[in-house]
């Protein structure tokens, strides 16, 4: 499930999965922007029916706190 989970978030961010860990701060990412927040928005909303509050979605730090997060709340 993480592996896939960081693929959908990689198609999300235009970047390449091997570039990503699990570990990183996705917000670091020289792709993140105001629209790759709504592109990982959308993609959580279509693959896993979870709407993110944005106050809650701007707690989260790490690629695996936005994993573990989906992962509370399917």
């Amino acid at each position: 499930m993480n592996e896939n989970f960081l693929t959908l978030f990689a198609d999300a961010l235009e970047k390449e999965p091997s570039d990503m860990s699990m570990d990183d701060e996705f917000r670091n990412y020289e792709e993140w922007n105001s629209l790759a927040v709504l592109a990982v928005i959308a993609m959580i909303k279509q693959n896993f029916n979870i709407t993110i509050p944005r106050k809650d979605f701007d707690e989260l730090k790490t690629v695996s706190d936005l994993f573990e997060y989906i992962q509370a709340h399917r």
